[in-house]
């Protein structure tokens, strides 16, 4: 075996360019060169570099992961290989690229996948379980396969390492629950359990920090240099630009919009560079390049500390200039008229098999003592609802729409009629049906549980049909509103526009009726949820996390959306920043389509700040599980997208 000092890198591109298809294959999906000329190492080293690929959407950051583990052709083939993998220094097992490299991605696939999937949303929260449905200590033992004889032993992890990645991760207190029961962000933290326990050479994390809490983001930094500094394993992580870069990163690659790395290198030396080229468009002296857009390098320099984000953006105060400026034009201020209650709480307390997961505590309302969450929503009011993974904040969503089995025996009321049975009374409580009609709803379930063989149209029309696969129900108000959503968002829903010439108005949406729902990169597919749940202006509008993987151009535009529909649009100035005008739509009065208005409500969950949209005040921050604190709420004085005191305040935390 050779000497660790010359021992050949984990990982070595030497000039080579990758291809989804072979290049000289015809193919009617359009092929183009991926990451042209890439010369990219893993050393295999103790104190290798820890890497940052950080791009906005669409730019190719899971396929530069998946590149790193043999994944896409490499023309020419020599030009990646695997010195270290072929060494007497790696176990067997471990010698091909796909084993010895892990990845782990945090999309809409199941924990269960490859096993079974819940047929329905409730089923999380059903207490009748399949034998199928196996627990968090089951899946990261990797006994989810039913048929014993299939399981590998090398597959069974180390039991002192399963003990502190399980510690680590703060996975104790869930290992004996369903894995259907695990929320978003406990999920994720169980995929990269998992992911350790397989003990690889490298381990290639897809935006690992997205959709955790702040506290838990700051908690999952250290662990994972921890794991970067001692080389077991080497870790690459991804990134969006607005995320903050952990304080241990020593390199970065920032990736172009047409997947081809804009820059590479230690990690001051590139963010200077990228300086450099944001002041440069900024003071007129270089030309933006339309790959490269200035407004998500600018975002670009925060650092993640184990006591929170510190620092400022890439600019600095003249960043903060800039920020103030886009804040001013692109916050729709729109008054408020507060109606009736549409959702009123009074005390609700949920439990699986003793264990308290909601309203663990008590509050005194209107003087009185009362057991658990007591909480009202009204017509016009914008709420956000914080807390920590794990807290409730899925729960509470079950709750109000009525996916939760405990909703039916609950003091509840949804739009101005209780739940409970009321024998002689006359009254007929509103079914799951009544209430789901009056509900738009987007969310990581909702997204696992839409058929990927709807077209783009058929998903958008869903909003308007009772279940996921049932045929909606259009008039041609809401046909026109479908089209109105296809032409606006087609840059972000049409996988082949920028192989099209540009279409006339009222034609060229045969793209929405050809392409499937399954074939949309993960952001579009968000797209399409965030518009099937606000479509046909529903009374309740709930986004769970609904923007939680698009770039910050693409959520601008939802958000936006959300707020003034078709009346309001982005212009880009020539310095690469943009505002708020009147719509060209707006102008010929053909709007189908305007955005909140005061007979609805909206909840929206996040723990990213700028996914927050700017109409939301109100704001309800759930306490850790089973902590007895109670649940507190607040008005916030500005939006919260860009209040960071309010935001502060929310999670108990400050930004420097």
């Amino acid at each position: 075996m050779r000497p660790p000092s010359v021992r050949g890198p984990v990982v070595n591109i030497a000039n080579g360019t990758f291809y989804r298809h072979h290049p000289n294959a015809s193919s009617t999906p359009p092929n183009p060169a991926l990451f042209k000329g890439l010369s990219f190492t893993i050393p295999s080293a103790d104190h290798p570099a820890h890497w940052y690929v950080v791009g906005p959407s669409l730019s190719g950051k899971t396929t530069f992961l998946q590149l790193l583990r043999g994944a896409h052709l490499c023309v020419p083939p020599a030009a990646r290989t695997y010195p270290y993998l072929s060494s007497d220094a790696v176990p067997h097992s471990l010698r091909v690229p796909s084993r010895a490299i892990r990845y782990v991605g945090f999309n809409s696939d199941p924990l269960t996948s490859g096993v079974t999937a819940s047929p329905y949303l409730s089923a999380r929260y059903e207490s009748k379980r399949e034998n199928t449905y196996f627990s968090l200590r089951d899946f990261l033992l990797g006994n989810t396969n039913l048929n014993v004889l299939e399981r590998r032993p090398e597959d069974e992890p180390n039991p002192a390492l399963l003990d502190r990645v399980v510690r680590d991760l703060k996975l104790t207190q869930l290992l004996d629950l369903p894995v259907t029961f695990l929320s978003n962000g406990q999920g994720r933290r169980a995929r990269i359990a998992r992911a350790l326990l397989m003990a690889p050479e490298v381990l290639l994390l897809d935006e690992p920090f997205m959709g955790l809490d702040p506290p838990t983001v700051s908690g999952l930094s250290p662990l994972l240099h921890a794991l970067a500094r001692n080389a077991n394993p080497r870790l690459v992580l991804s990134a969006r630009p607005q995320d903050p870069i952990p304080e241990w990163i020593t390199h970065l690659v920032y990736l172009r919009a047409d997947c081809q790395v804009g820059a590479m290198g230690e990690k001051e030396t590139v963010l200077e560079g990228l300086r450099k080229y944001v002041r440069g468009v900024w003071n007129g002296a270089l030309v933006e390049d339309e790959k490269m857009a200035v407004h998500s390098v600018v975002q670009m320099g925060r650092t993640l500390t184990a006591g929170g984000i510190r620092g400022k953006p890439l600019m600095g105060d003249e960043a903060a200039l800039e920020d103030n400026k886009q804040t001013t034009n692109t916050t729709v201020n729109i008054p408020r008229n507060i109606g009736e209650p549409l959702v009123e709480m009074e005390g609700c307390r949920v439990q699986y098999r003793g264990q308290v997961v909601l309203g663990n505590w008590t509050e005194h309302v209107n003087g009185k003592e009362r057991q658990g969450l007591t909480w009202t929503v009204r017509r016009g009011e914008r709420w956000g609802v914080f807390g920590p993974n794990g807290s409730g904040k899925t729960t509470i969503v079950s709750l109000v729409c009525s996916d939760h089995p405990q909703t039916y025996s609950m003091p509840i009321k949804l739009f101005g009629q209780s739940r409970l049975p009321q024998p002689g009374s006359g009254h007929r409580p509103p079914t799951f049906w009544d209430i789901q009609a009056r509900i738009g709803h987007s969310s990581p379930e909702v997204h696992l549980h839409m058929p990927r063989n709807l077209t783009v149209r058929e998903v958008i029309e869903n909003a308007w049909a009772d279940t996921f696969r049932s045929k909606a129900k259009l008039d041609q108000e809401a046909t026109d509103k479908v089209e109105a959503c296809l032409r606006w968002f087609e840059t972000e829903l049409n996988p082949g526009h920028s192989q099209t010439a540009p279409q006339e108005a009222g034609q060229g949406l045969q793209w929405a009726d050809h392409y499937m729902f399954g074939e949309l990169s993960s952001s579009a597919q968000r797209v399409a949820l965030f518009l099937r749940a606000i479509i046909k202006n529903p009374d309740i509008v709930v986004l769970d996390e609904a923007c939680s993987g698009m770039d910050d151009g693409v959520r601008n535009r939802c958000l936006l959306f959300l707020e003034a529909g078709q009346t309001k649009q982005y212009e880009k100035l020539g310095d690469g920043s943009e505002i708020i005008v009147k719509s060209e739509v707006s102008k010929i009065g053909n709007i189908k389509f305007s955005g909140l208005n005061d007979n609805q409500a909206l909840i929206c969950i996040s723990h990213v700040r700028e996914e927050i949209p700017s109409c939301v005040r109100e704001w309800i921050s759930l306490p850790e599980a089973n902590s007895g604190e109670p649940a507190r709420f607040g008005i916030a004085k500005a939006p919260l997208s860009h209040d960071e005191k309010s935001w502060g305040q929310i999670w108990g935390m400050q930004e420097a």
